[in-house]
């Protein structure tokens, strides 16, 4: 997670899910994969399973306790509709997006 993103669109990024599958010759370059790869093995760092797929329920209230208004960008090092994201946790991220209505 971001609060102060340096992508210009956007003002922070949330990633109640982290990681994905390779599927496609399209994931070949993939920005979020190469990150997360960097940081495999760094005890304690976010991305200490690289770019494993997992589920980060502790992130899923984020977008709740930011008071001030932001454009958020979801699940930009993830895949949210992975086939192992469970429809009950995708559920519940889009709760989340539903909830803070004063968010983008």
């Amino acid at each position: 997670m971001s609060l102060d993103s340096a992508i210009e669109w956007t003002d922070a990024t949330w990633n109640p899910v982290r990681g994905c599958t390779k599927v496609s010759d399209g994931c070949k370059h993939c920005y979020a994969d190469t990150f997360a790869e960097r940081f495999r093995g760094v005890k304690g760092h976010p991305y200490e399973q690289g770019f494993d797929l997992r589920l980060v329920p502790g992130k899923l209230a984020e977008p709740l306790r930011w008071r001030k208004p932001k454009m958020i960008f979801v699940n930009s090092m993830s895949d949210l509709f992975h086939e192992r994201v469970p429809d009950d946790y995708v559920e519940a991220v889009a709760n989340v997006m539903v909830s803070a209505k004063w968010q983008t």
